[in-house]
């Protein structure tokens, strides 16, 4: 039986030793690229398409009857792939000179069958279009030689051509408005001036067009919206030379109250009397929502009226559909229920904030940058508590982009769009501008002003006679902004599979989902294209959904619901049920505020570490991992499951034979385009106490969390367009190698020189997942590695080093110079084995040892 958890976890006293870095030498599988059957001909064709291109813009410009000042006169061209081939990104984006070719968007355009090809729309100032006629040129006149000149360029393109608003398209072909259609468009723009919000919006004067009130921009990008038809839009190519691309705008799902509540009133009283809130420093949850209900008495004393905001101050700031009320309660309480039904008292350890994030309804606003709505919101809570730490809970979310027959787009699983995007360098610590075109996220990230979001990963909304919930679950991916790769993004799954207490209404009818199973309102990133991070990170209880005896009707009745707290919108009932991701999020929340609370000096980093650390899968999901050691089928279901259903007291407390390290370190990636550092961690080990165990079985737990800054252009998302700034990733030294041998084997600089590196020895034991799949895209990597106590006695050297990102690829962007912070946890679990592993590294770091009560 394992020990009580009453120890507190233990942090790494030394900062880890940097060293110089330089990958090893590994083998890259090249892109076959195959040769045109007519180098000469291929080439001159194209050479004769951007001549038409030139012509027909010359043509246009004559035409057009709308000028633009400060606009730059050219043309979009459109290149596109051969099936199956990438585009020469870079080659298409020269960068040179003030005035030259520039890569806008790229998309993966799906012929069917399986078959894709590329296409890239870049602008060409006026003039400039001879920098790739000459290289074809040359291309044409080297065509008989073995490797023509510019052949990675020329050989790659199928077709060249004007660039119509369509091809400005990065979203599903799909999702494309129809014509004659007025519809609101997300235009990402070019940032080169400073003046291209206003020149967009002296287009859409002269034009008639309709734009939003608000504009966004980070980066090298600024998104404003505007109403148009595909007709009307069409002719800003041919007078902005800002436009880069242009999506769909994502709006966030409207929702209403549940049913009546069929607790007593009676008893909030009786625990507004047993309970103590938490003080003024305290932590707080932040629900950004539909505003809450400050009056209500489980509320009031956590909800100090000044605490509550709206995003835009013509709001009021109380909640007027119920949803955020709702979400209070679960963030303050978790689990209500249990609170109304124990008589202790209860010593309440976080506060609550809100932000409204919608408008009042029947209020029908123009669609808007809920990004920018976002960022506006945590301002105003940041102004009035600007020393508080908080948690941020977003349990509303926008549906992502589909194809025809409602499955995912595969282009569009797991992009970033204009909303997740704020939320990363919200997260990453980016300060908001806000001037007379909007806001703009200031490109110098602050340490001291990362955030924590804790974002609801979506749910399904209808479920299909004779479809298995699970198979829904799959097809249906998180909702914007859950994708987002700082944040940490909750699922759903569910402990309530009984119908005790159901009205008779609901006589025959069966839980759907079986105990310790995902939730049917769960959705996953099962069906993302694996360039994007595995979303839910955890998942909570969410309820479960009955159905009727012969399986055609689905709903959800009370006492598979949580309970929670009430708006009193025409009724005078304080309490309801709710349930879904939204709840599951707002559980999360007040995990992570508890474990603010146990140790206030952990970073938003670590604390999202600790919840995904925490995290076990239940009985039911462990069923579903396959008995062999395949990782595949284990990738599927933690993109499913996530790593599974967190757990408090995990979260805070060690144990005696369940020892958690925690180390917080900054590490410098890059530096003038080249790798800059890695760090060794010479970790505290209870050696000795793991090597007398044995050939008994262990388990060792790592989790590596950062968090990137985003780059969200949709330019191909291959190195200097690469989505995150850097990629961080961990290393365990093996059982039979020393320190300087890991070193070797791990750093290409701790070789010395002519020194030739030694066959990489072997690992033992397994680990879950294993290296390729903590290559995988994301800032957060998790992994669990089991094997016997005798070799993990040797294993307590680990390194922390940086892979790729747009900061290596842009020098004049890269700010590796001020470090990137991490955080590390490792886990030691050595259950039914009598042995202490807690104390002997607790004596290495000089922790008094101390017995403390379990959280």
């Amino acid at each position: 039986m394992p020990e009580p958890r009453n120890r507190p976890h233990l942090f790494i006293p030394s900062p880890a030793e940097a060293a110089d870095y330089s990958p090893p030498p590994r083998a890259i599988e090249g892109q076959a690229v195959p040769v045109p059957a007519h180098r000469r001909e291929h080439g001159q064709q194209l050479h004769d398409a951007l001549r038409q291109v030139d012509a027909d813009a010359e043509v246009r410009r004559r035409q057009r009857d709308v000028q633009v000042e400060g606009a730059v006169d050219g043309v979009y061209v459109s290149f596109e792939s051969f099936p199956g081939v990438h585009l020469a990104l870079k080659k298409l984006d020269p960068q040179q000179g003030t005035l030259h070719p520039e890569l806008r968007s790229v998309q993966e355009v799906d012929l069917g069958d399986g078959v894709t090809v590329e296409r890239a729309t870049v602008f060409v100032p006026q003039g400039k279009l001879t920098h790739f006629l000459d290289r074809i040129t040359q291309y044409v006149e080297t065509a008989d030689a073995a490797k023509p000149r510019n052949r990675d360029l020329v050989d790659r393109v199928q077709a060249v051509r004007t660039a119509s608003i369509a091809a400005m398209w990065t979203d599903p072909p799909a999702e494309f408005p129809e014509p004659g259609q007025l519809f609101w468009w997300e235009a990402w723009l070019r940032r080169r001036d400073g003046n291209e919000v206003s020149r967009f919006r002296a287009f859409a004067s002269a034009t008639d067009l309709r734009t939003g009130s608000r504009s966004l921009g980070f980066g090298d990008r600024t998104v404003m919206l505007v109403e148009a038809t595909v007709d009307q839009l069409a002719s800003a190519v041919d007078v902005l030379d800002d436009l880069a691309e242009l999506r769909r705008p994502h709006d966030p799902t409207q929702f209403l109250a549940e049913t009546d509540a069929t607790e007593q009133t009676a008893w909030i009283g009786d625990l507004v009397d047993r309970l103590e809130p938490a003080d003024l420093e305290a932590p707080a949850v932040c629900v950004i929502d539909s505003g809450v209900h400050q009056e209500h008495p489980l509320l009031k004393a956590s909800l100090p009226l000044e605490d509550c905001h709206a995003a835009d101050l013509s709001w009021p700031v109380y909640d007027d559909r119920g949803h955020g009320t709702e979400m209070a309660g679960l963030a303050l309480y978790g689990d209500l229920g249990q609170a109304l039904s124990s008589p202790q008292p209860l010593r309440l350890r976080h506060r609550l904030e809100s932000i409204k994030l919608l408008p009042p309804p029947p209020q029908q606003n123009a669609p808007d940058l809920y990004g920018a709505v976002t960022a506006a919101g945590t301002s105003r809570a940041e102004i009035q508590a600007p020393d508080r730490r908080r948690v941020y809970s977003l349990a509303v979310t926008a549906p992502m982009a589909t194809s025809t027959n409602g499955a995912a787009a595969p282009a569009a699983s797991g992009q970033p769009s204009s909303w997740s995007a704020s939320l990363d360098a919200l997260a990453a610590g980016r300060s908001v501008l806000a001037d007379d075109d909007g806001l703009v996220f200031l490109d110098d990230a602050d340490h001291d002003a990362k955030r924590l979001f804790v974002v609801s990963a979506g749910n399904v909304r209808s479920w299909h006679p004779g479809e298995e919930h699970l198979d829904r679950s799959d097809l249906e991916p998180v909702e914007d902004p859950a994708q987002a790769w700082n944040v940490l993004t909750v699922g759903a799954y569910t402990e309530l599979d009984t119908m005790n207490g159901a009205a008779a209404d609901f006589a025959g009818w069966t839980p759907w989902a079986p105990r310790g199973e995902l939730s049917p309102f769960s959705r996953t990133s099962v069906a993302f294209s694996r360039v994007w991070p595995v979303k839910p990170d955890v998942v909570l209880e969410g309820g479960n959904v009955a159905r009727s005896p012969d399986g055609t009707m689905f709903d959800t009745p009370p006492n598979l619901q949580l309970l929670t707290t009430n708006a009193p919108l025409g009724t005078t009932r304080l309490l309801t049920t709710t349930h879904a991701t939204s709840a599951a999020t707002a559980q999360a929340a007040a995990l992570s505020a508890s474990v603010i609370a146990e140790y206030p000096a952990l970073w938003p980093e670590t604390v999202r570490a600790l919840i995904v650390h925490s995290a076990e899968w239940t009985p039911a999901m462990k069923g579903r991992f396959p008995a062999g050691k395949k990782k595949a089928p284990r990738i599927a279901l933690h993109r499913r499951y996530g790593m599974g259903v967190p757990d408090l007291a995990r979260a805070t407390r060690s144990a005696t034979d369940a020892l958690t390290l925690i180390a917080q370190d900054t590490i410098h990636p890059f530096a003038s385009g080249a790798m800059r550092e890695i760090h060794y961690h010479d970790l505290p080990w209870p050696t000795e106490v793991l090597a007398g165990l044995g050939e008994a079985q262990v388990r060792l737990r790592v989790t590596l969390s950062y968090f990137i800054e985003p780059n969200p252009g949709r330019r191909g998302w291959r190195r200097r367009y690469s989505y995150a700034s850097h990629g961080l990733r961990f290393d365990l030294r093996r059982a039979i190698e020393s320190n300087a041998e890991f070193q070797k084997r791990i750093n290409e600089k701790a070789l010395s020189e002519d020194e030739q590196r030694a066959s990489s020895s072997n690992d033992t034991g397994e680990w879950f997942f294993g290296p390729d799949h903590q290559r995988a895209p994301g800032s957060l990597h998790t992994d669990i590695w089991i094997g016997n106590a005798a070799d993990l006695a040797q294993r307590g050297a680990l390194a922390v080093f940086p892979v790729s990102g747009w900061w290596k690829e842009n020098k004049a962007r890269d700010r590796s110079a001020d470090g990137a912070r991490y955080a590390l946890i490792l886990s030691i679990e050595t259950p039914a084995l009598d042995v202490d592993v807690w104390t002997p590294v607790a004596q290495q770091i000089n922790v008094p040892v101390s017995i403390t009560t379990a959280t």
